[in-house]
């Protein structure tokens, strides 16, 4: 097939889901450094979307007509679009988009409408999303004879030095965040999207972290969380904590995670911009097979990647059963070894 100038790369589900997309968007643009990169993305991560580095425009799915999202594709003339999430909804725009090369996973019944699918089985959890994400990819340049780089490893998300100090002495003003603290930021709402410790547990494991250094806890908030963050915030009696909600955007918001020395949440949006960060983390995640903590794996170096999930003789959606004593003694030890500065 002829290579390709113009690429639609649709992923227009949560901010979670969205960000696990990086990877894949990084080797894309390294395969083909000159070829314009769309993105096809929902309204709440159209913002932090305009941001990727490795796209050079997104086309908003804001619940409009399917025959005017359809009509905006096609003003666009794109050679090739790669849906890495199947949807009824992304395969009838491209279709009616006039895409002429169209590839999907091959799952539900929206498959049909695309004329190239790839065999995955994702309801097996057997691999992390962002690899699935990116055998998408690798399928694609296999089709048009492009040589497949090796994946590029992250941060995927970066901000210049000026940003981060800027970011950083905006927020230890605001919060009276002593210059040599550990800053531990503390998400505890889930946007819905997984099963999650209650905020009595959250606060449990904030006052067992140990460090040589004085630790703050920023416990943050997604829109419709204050109340929850608040909660957690004032259980927590170990060291200083404060909340802060985040109503500034997402862009805004990457900026305060950019600055944690450890990045602590369930299985949700605000878990993933900071992997793509490269900030340690530490997520608690069910067991479940669509839910685990392989297929929901954040981006950032394995060093800084910390999981918990319920025991094997517990429910597979029992958070309570996770030991939070081992959990903050791990967590403890790798905010004594790493810093991210």
């Amino acid at each position: 097939m002829k290579t390709p100038a113009r690429i639609l790369v649709a992923r227009s589900d949560k901010l979670g889901d969205f960000m696990l997309t990086w990877p894949a968007l990084a080797t894309l643009r390294k395969a083909l450094p000159d070829a314009r990169i769309d993105l096809l993305v929902s309204a709440p991560v159209a913002e932090i979307g305009s941001a990727c580095p490795y796209s050079d425009g997104v086309i908003i799915d804001q619940g409009q007509a399917l025959m005017g999202l359809g009509r905006e594709i096609r003003q666009n003339r794109y050679d090739a679009a790669i849906a890495l999430f199947s949807t009824a909804r992304v395969a009838g725009s491209l279709l009616l988009g006039a895409v002429p090369y169209r590839l999907a996973p091959a799952t539900k019944l929206a498959q049909v409408l695309f004329n190239h699918r790839l065999v995955q089985r994702r309801s097996r959890s057997e691999q992390p999303e962002h690899v699935y994400n990116t055998d998408l990819v690798y399928r694609f340049l296999a089709d048009h004879g492009i040589d497949c780089p090796e994946v590029i490893q992250g941060p995927y998300l970066r901000l210049s030095r000026g940003e981060r100090d800027q970011a950083e002495q905006a927020l230890r003003w605001r919060y009276r965040i002593p210059s040599d603290a550990r800053l531990v930021v503390l998400h505890p709402g889930s946007g819905g999207s997984a099963n999650n410790l209650s905020t009595a547990r959250y606060a449990e494991l904030a006052n067992r972290l140990t460090c040589a250094d004085d630790v703050f806890v920023l416990v943050t908030a997604g829109p419709g969380e204050k109340a929850q963050a608040e909660r957690v915030a004032q259980a927590i009696s170990a060291h200083p904590a404060a909340v802060h909600a985040s109503c500034e955007g997402l862009m805004a918001f990457a900026h305060v995670l950019a600055l944690a020395d450890m990045f602590i949440s369930g299985s949700t949006g605000p878990l993933h911009i900071a992997g793509a960060l490269d900030v340690p983390t530490a997520a608690f995640y069910p067991r479940r097979q669509s839910s685990t903590a392989l297929r929901w794996q954040t981006t950032n170096r394995p060093e800084k990647r910390l999981a918990f999930s319920p025991p094997e003789n517990a429910q597979e959606t029992d958070m309570d059963a996770v030991d939070m004593a081992a959990a903050a003694t791990m967590i403890s030890e790798v905010l004594l070894r790493v810093r991210q500065r």
